[in-house]
């Protein structure tokens, strides 16, 4: 069988912990990066505490990545759109700075936040998926219209629970409609609402710019431990795995994507609580070895 070829890459989000328990830098977390062999790497900008001038930061990391020689797989950050119609117009320019940052570090997609949902005591707390689809669309679109003019594609993730569903994210994508807005596709997600991750990526790739290599461990809520493991809306409980460690299933992920042609970079997530550095050796190992077979 022909090896299935996709640059892999790690996200700054993966050593988080790793930062704030050694007290290390985000260059000095793109040189560990470099030193893994990785061909990209993707920042996650609510992970690094800039001060000073963004943009001058921004660049700054963008010249240590070229000395590196990491390429900019994606750029990420958060948002929530589902405000106020003048909040929002807050929001939208907040992202359109965001996506400045993302073509200056050099990444051609950009992953930003679309809402949480609705809240109970919150002024959308009583409105439907239609309707908080249409509120939050036309902003969506709106900057994916500016981001293409910087050479950026734009894209959501599934998570947050609200919009984390196969059905839901494809439901958002359509009521976009922009060709410059697509799905950075994370292959564990789905399981936070107890969603079949496989069938999921089959249903989802083809709208695929980026993907997040991510596992979890699953127990059942009665069974969850006093610590470790995170609580979702359905019964089960999860904890992050190191990638090939948990439950999901990502050879039968990856034969899907080989099947839509994906050819985009394989980001990998870690949020365990296993040492960072180690867990990522080896989910990278892992995924270089199923890549192989």
């Amino acid at each position: 069988m022909s090896k299935y070829s996709l640059p892999l890459a790690i996200s700054t989000y993966s050593l988080a912990g790793w930062r704030q328990a050694n007290g290390k830098t985000m260059e000095q977390s793109l040189e560990w990066i470099a030193s893994t062999g990785v061909k990209g790497v993707e920042l996650s900008w609510r992970s690094d505490d800039a001060t000073g001038d963004p943009l001058k930061r921004i660049e700054s990391l963008q010249r240590r990545c070229q000395k590196l020689g990491l390429e900019a797989a994606g750029f990420c950050c958060g948002a929530e759109f589902l405000v106020e119609p003048a909040a929002q117009r807050e929001v939208i320019e907040q992202v359109k700075q965001q996506v400045r940052l993302a073509a200056a570090f050099g990444a051609r997609n950009m992953r930003h936040d679309i809402t949480r949902g609705p809240r109970p005591g919150e002024w959308s707390q009583a409105m439907s998926l239609a309707a908080i689809l249409k509120t939050v669309a036309p902003a969506v679109h709106e900057i994916a219209d500016f981001a293409g003019e910087l050479g950026v594609k734009t894209t959501f993730e599934n998570h947050g629970f609200y919009l984390q569903t196969a059905d839901r994210v494809e439901k958002l994508i359509m009521a976009v409609a922009h060709p410059n807005f697509g799905l950075t596709l994370d292959l564990g997600n789905f399981l936070c609402l107890n969603q079949d991750p496989v069938k999921a990526v089959a249903k989802l790739a083809k709208y695929a710019v980026m993907v997040h290599a991510k596992d979890f461990h699953a127990v059942p809520k009665t069974r969850m431990p006093a610590s470790g493991f995170f609580v979702t809306p359905t019964k089960i409980a999860l904890r992050g795995a190191i990638v090939g460690h948990g439950v999901i299933d990502v050879p039968a992920q990856l034969r899907l994507l080989n099947k839509a042609r994906y050819h985009g970079y394989l980001s990998l997530e870690f949020e365990g609580i296993e040492e960072p550095t180690q867990a990522i050796k080896l989910g990278l190992e892992y995924l270089r070895r199923q890549l192989e077979q």
